[in-house]
């Protein structure tokens, strides 16, 4: 599949659509804290895309070739969950780390992104693993400028990652996005320098690498959905939606509350 480059007034229209994702989680977090249920934090994140920003929650009946539909409107993952965690009754509890999945639809272009949230006072081990998360995915946003590769994207994580005693999920990856959720190119959080697709200005694609504490082996659990660590270690995520624009990168998933670029 050719991959796309996207006009000024496409560009425009998923700066829009990013915004409102990065908004949703402005809007939720105050909720994420001990005693509330993943169930009671998508209904609130459905309501507030659905009501207040006149948007569509993607994930919401979301069904790609050989899965059942996804049933709720946000993912929640949890601890050693990965990804795609599927909201319900389950309350948080203090020390507990949560993933905050969001893509939302507007006027036809998606925007996604997602953070991680400490839930009252987690262990110093959990803490570590969600700022140097946060820190491999901005290093890996760092690479992304016409004439650099996907190559240089992922090897700028997976170094950081393996340097820090982490592991790369490889299961799953960053993707092309506009008018559909999910398209080329597929961005890998590890890989060789100087290798693979050669980025050009007006791509746009997610960046949300997956890093596990212990070992990079996954789990599929019975929803069909909710991925796990095989070892049962903690996992983190994020993830923006990025521009390449002709000199750099632009974040696209970007609002009030977007936490602050770190110093690398």
């Amino acid at each position: 599949m050719a991959i796309i480059l996207h006009t000024p007034e496409e560009i425009e229209k998923m700066r829009i659509a990013g915004r409102l994702a990065s908004e949703v989680l402005d809007y939720i977090s105050p909720f994420v804290v001990p005693g509330v249920t993943t169930n009671q934090l998508d209904q609130l994140c459905h309501d507030y895309i659905v009501n207040v920003q006149q948007a569509i929650p993607a994930p919401l009946n979301y069904a790609p070739d050989g899965h059942t539909p996804y049933p709720k409107s946000i993912c929640t993952s949890i601890n050693q969950q990965i990804c795609h965690g599927v909201p319900s009754e389950k309350a948080l509890k203090a020390g507990d780390i949560v993933n905050l999945d969001i893509t939302v639809i507007k006027d036809g272009y998606h925007g996604d992104t997602s953070r991680m949230f400490l839930v009252g006072a987690v262990s110093p081990q959990a803490k570590r693993l969600c700022d140097l998360t946060y820190q491999a995915m901005w290093r890996g946003i760092e690479q992304v400028k016409p004439g650099n590769t996907l190559g240089d994207i992922g090897y700028a994580i997976q170094s950081f990652a393996e340097k820090n005693g982490y592991s790369i999920v490889r299961e799953f990856c960053g993707h092309g996005i506009g008018k559909k959720f999910h398209c080329e190119p597929q961005v890998l959080h590890y890989g060789k320098a100087g290798a693979g697709l050669p980025l050009k200005a007006g791509m746009i694609f997610t960046i949300e690498p997956m890093i596990n504490a212990g070992r990079r082996e996954i789990k599929f659990m019975p929803d069909g959905w909710t991925v796990v660590t095989k070892d049962r270690s903690l996992s983190a995520q994020w993830e923006h939606t990025v521009l390449v624009t002709e000199d750099g990168f632009e974040i696209m998933t970007v609002s009030a509350g977007t936490p602050a670029r770190p110093t690398l």
